[in-house]
């Protein structure tokens, strides 16, 4: 494989690697890098920094200090030690999840993973339900979207979020049924108002219990007949799943929000919406396999084409992790990244809406651009960042706006010994490395002239802190 070419791999199947990593690749082609990439990623181990939850156990343990120290402050007070505690443990969950995307070998799982966490949304506040949510989608992540599909219904942070705890045969909740089909499956417009009752009634009963284990309650289960997508039947949540997957227009829209977030989200052009309804065909004929569709993509030719190359605005948990597993370096608080995630609107575990992120260009505006460009002088030179975080007023969100050192380690030595001893090749092979999109010459040749030293270690640094600053950087 090219360099661009691999790095374009590694970029959009995971989160970028170090060009040792981009050189191992050279004799390779693109199939027999992916099957390794896919390969790294078979092995699926949980994370588990979050004990599982004891609601019943909290409750016991404040009426107890309520009885024996008496009060409704020491309630309240330990309620906050209660709710500092949750925090503390998304906090965690957030960093170690980075962390896994920023250092295993697994990046594809990760990167799709990832993926779906902005696809089949949820969101919880019991860090013990967003851990379970997470290791569902890491788990499923590559396997069939059927299972993923499945296993996401019944996590309680989904049947939380979506508000099918309320869905109950005398008072229907349509908020699941609504969501599952114009966002997780069919798209708007494919789907009626009476589907959307009718698919409420069958998944009512839906619940967790008082430690977050799927319950199927019966009592609370319309079992009547009901009629969606034209057929009749007893239908329950697991049958309306398996009506979904049978209807193409699910392959359809899942395999066009793949192919715009991992080949070119301007689908309008180049033949694209052709490549789309091929590949569309191909996911539904294997059962949605989603190892299988992403093969078919990454090691396509028209994948490598120029106009797919450096289209992609990376998010901020793109650049971010981007930046640590390209350069390897690490925080000295890891906590840092919670910030960085605050300011620049994407934070692990906390998606806006059931709609997730918006993504592409909306990533970018004046501020968060300039933002972007100045973390690695804030990083490499250890200032503190002039921007604050904004609250939004969530008590349970108000420790990601705290500033923090953004000092981190990082060996220049090592860095730079990856690159040519040749003074004349050093600024071509750290552009070629750094950024997909080539900046103009001139731009090259100033970073170069601004940044020579009599040592090669800080010349090197120099130069990468200089080129990762231009706006070139922000697309992979």
């Amino acid at each position: 494989m090219l360099q661009k070419h691999a790095q374009h791999l590694c970029w959009r199947a995971g989160f970028g690697e170090s060009l040792s990593a981009i050189k191992e690749t050279e004799k390779q082609s693109a199939k027999q890098v992916f099957r390794k990439m896919l390969k790294d990623s078979e092995v699926y181990v949980p994370i588990a920094v979050v004990e599982p939850t004891d609601i019943a156990g909290d409750l016991r343990k404040l009426r107890m200090d309520k009885k024996e120290n008496g009060g409704e402050g020491v309630e309240r007070s330990k309620l906050k030690e209660l709710q500092k505690e949750r925090r503390e443990e998304q906090a965690r969950l957030n960093t170690t999840w980075l962390e896994v995307m920023s250092t295993e070998k697994g990046m594809l799982r990760e990167k799709m993973a990832f993926f779906w966490h902005g696809h089949l949304v949820a969101r919880s506040i019991n860090a013990s339900f967003s851990q379970s949510y997470v290791n569902t989608l890491r788990k499923y992540a590559l396997g069939k979207f059927g299972d993923l599909l499945l296993a996401v219904s019944k996590e309680p942070a989904m049947l939380q979020f979506l508000n099918n705890r309320q869905n109950r045969k005398r008072s229907p909740n349509e908020n699941f049924a609504r969501e599952l089909m114009e966002l997780f499956t069919l798209g708007r417009g494919n789907y009626t108002e009476r589907d959307i009752k009718e698919v409420a009634r069958a998944f009512t009963g839906w619940d967790f219990d008082i430690k977050g284990n799927f319950v199927f309650r019966e009592r609370q289960h319309d079992e009547e007949e009901k009629t969606v997508f034209g057929k009749k039947g007893y239908f329950k949540g697991e049958d309306i799943i398996q009506l979904l997957l049978e209807n193409k227009q699910t392959a359809i829209f899942i395999t066009t929000k793949v192919y715009q977030h991992f080949v070119n989200e301007n689908i309008s052009t180049h033949g694209h919406q052709e490549k789309i309804q091929e590949l569309a065909t191909r996911f539904y004929k294997t059962n949605y396999d989603i190892a299988n569709l992403l093969e078919n993509i990454f090691t396509a030719d028209w994948f490598y084409a120029q106009q797919n190359i450096g289209s992609h605005v990376k998010s901020p948990v793109e650049l971010l992790v981007g930046l640590k597993r390209t350069l390897g370096l690490k925080f000295e608080d890891e906590q840092t990244s919670l910030f960085i995630q605050r300011v620049l609107g994407q934070v692990l575990l906390y998606p806006p809406n059931v709609a997730g992120w918006p993504g592409g260009k909306n990533w970018i505006d004046s501020s968060s651009l300039l933002f972007r460009m100045q973390i690695p002088a804030l990083i490499f030179t250890d200032k503190q960042p002039e921007i604050n975080a904004k609250s939004d007023g969530d008590i349970n969100t108000d420790y990601q706006t705290r500033k923090r050192s953004f000092r981190a380690d990082m060996d220049w030595t090592a860095y730079a010994s990856i690159f040519s001893d040749k003074e004349a090749k050093l600024m071509t092979e750290m552009s070629d490395f750094l950024l997909q999109v080539s900046p103009a010459e001139a731009v090259v040749q100033g970073i170069q002239d601004k940044t020579k030293t009599d040592s090669r270690t800080e010349t090197v640094r120099k130069a990468a802190m200089a080129l990762m600053m231009l706006p070139e950087y922000q697309l992979c």
